[in-house]
């Protein structure tokens, strides 16, 4: 069984510890980093390299740093870390503007604990979770914004069509080895797509391609 390392950083110490305690009660996870503040992560993290973890439960508010100035610091610092913000706030363009700055995924607060355990596998498994919610809230932003554009009407622009057919499948939530079974190609020709998904669209992770989608009307959530 393969585990994954979580971190945690919310400046509640009630409920940093009740949700360290159920981390810790699925067998899969390891709790490998604990902070209040934005200071004492990145010192955790800067200091002790094997207390990085796969994925971060972060916490919007935060007394010295919010949300979104810590993740943007992390997904330029440490991109390898798979940031889940953990919020009371269920506002659209909060939610947008996370997944934007370079989060995996969004939750609120009052999730139940099979969502969060879900949320996680998916975040380690395929680089980003989005329940319909959080799908919606993007998908009100962009249809109310002026900078909705088709990639279709865009000259400089251009996918191919298997590009496309992986895009789709990555936005339906389909891991690498999923996409390569369904397409019949390897995982590495997989890997190589959304590689080159992730360049020509400027995007920093997974949860970026499938901004990318909804902005440029390439998904649609139903």
């Amino acid at each position: 069984m393969e585990t994954m390392k979580i971190g945690i950083i919310d400046d509640q110490n009630i409920f940093r510890q009740s949700l360290s305690l159920l981390i810790k009660s699925v067998p899969e996870f390891e709790v490998v980093a604990e902070a209040a503040t934005a200071s004492m992560l990145l010192t955790i993290f800067d200091t002790l390299p094997a207390q990085i973890p796969d994925v971060l439960l972060m916490d919007m508010n935060m007394p010295e740093m919010n949300g979104i100035e810590l993740n943007k610091i992390i997904a330029r610092k440490y991109p390898n870390i798979r940031v889940i913000v953990l919020s009371v706030h269920a506002q659209d363009r909060l939610i947008s503007k996370m997944i934007t700055s370079g989060a995996a995924g969004y939750l609120i607060k009052n999730c139940d604990k099979e969502e969060l355990i879900t949320a996680i596998k998916s975040t380690y498994e395929t680089g980003f979770y989005m329940n319909k919610q959080v799908l919606m809230a993007i998908q009100q932003v962009n249809r109310s914004s002026s900078k909705t554009i088709s990639i279709f009407d865009s000259p400089s622009f251009e996918l191919t069509p298997r590009e496309k057919e992986v895009l789709e499948l990555i936005c339906k939530e389909n891991s690498s080895a999923e996409i390569a079974e369904k397409l019949f190609l390897s995982v590495r020709t997989v890997e190589g797509h959304r590689n080159n998904l992730l360049l020509k669209t400027q995007s920093r992770n997974t949860a970026g391609l499938v901004l990318f989608a909804i902005r440029h009307l390439l998904f649609e959530v139903l």
